[in-house]
């Protein structure tokens, strides 16, 4: 990806070749995201514009929405087979931390990122009863705990605790919106803490409705950000 273009403007547009998507709710009629096919496709074909080269499909998993693995891996053929477009297309799932993800970690039934991660999340409210046990359960299957969005979490507001987790071994999947303040300012605060101090491991867009492909293409950085947020692209694990 090319950053050459702003580094000596102010503020940089997002340069989104090359980019690789972690996170978004495109698989259509799921959960909560995009709920046609013909929708999928016309995120997908912004998608290739924009010259993103490839996506991450994950749908939520959750005690309200139980989505099975089978169920999920049948409709992303479905769309896989009515996409002849340039983004390559991946299939994993945004596990939240209860009781379900607990039966599917015991069957090891979980959709993966790249094979051995796990996108997780948490209520934005509370962390889950036995956080920490969850996650070492999770390292000790084999697998990388995934943390989506990490800067949405309101009750996370010391520092300290981000630390805590990438010491404990978790990553952390950062939400392009959040960048812009699309979540608030303090969503916003927390991002840009975390990028500027090299805790991001991934960057998704958390898409659910094809609005958000706005926000995201008017979005800018100032220089430092950008090229923070750079780097993270060019170093992802």
């Amino acid at each position: 990806m090319s950053f050459f273009s702003g580094l000596f403007r102010r503020s940089c547009p997002l340069d989104l070749r090359g980019f690789t998507d972690y996170h978004c709710h495109i698989l259509p009629g799921v959960d909560d995201g995009i709920e046609t096919l013909e929708e999928s496709l016309r995120v997908l074909g912004a998608y290739e514009q924009a010259g993103i080269a490839a996506v991450w499909l994950t749908p939520h998993i959750m005690e309200d929405i139980p989505n099975t693995s089978d169920f999920l891996r049948l409709r992303f053929d479905e769309l896989r087979q009515a996409y002849s477009g340039s983004v390559s297309l991946h299939l994993a799932a945004e596990n939240m931390l209860d009781s379900v993800f607990q039966e599917r970690l015991e069957k090891n039934d979980i959709l993966t990122v790249e094979g051995d991660k796990v996108l997780v999340e948490t209520s934005y409210f509370n962390p889950p009863i036995k956080f920490n046990e969850t996650l070492k359960q999770v390292l000790e299957r084999g697998f990388r705990p995934l943390l989506a969005h990490p800067e949405r979490y309101n009750y996370i507001n010391d520092v300290a605790y981000y630390h805590k987790l990438k010491n404990n071994g978790v990553l952390f999947q950062g939400n392009l919106m959040s960048l812009s303040g699309y979540y608030g300012p303090a969503v916003k605060q927390k991002a840009m803490y975390l990028l500027k101090n090299g805790l991001y491991d991934y960057f998704g867009s958390d898409l659910h409705d094809i609005s958000h492909i706005d926000v995201i293409k008017q979005m800018q950085l100032r220089k430092p950000e950008y090229n923070a947020f750079v780097s993270v692209l060019n170093f992802q694990i």
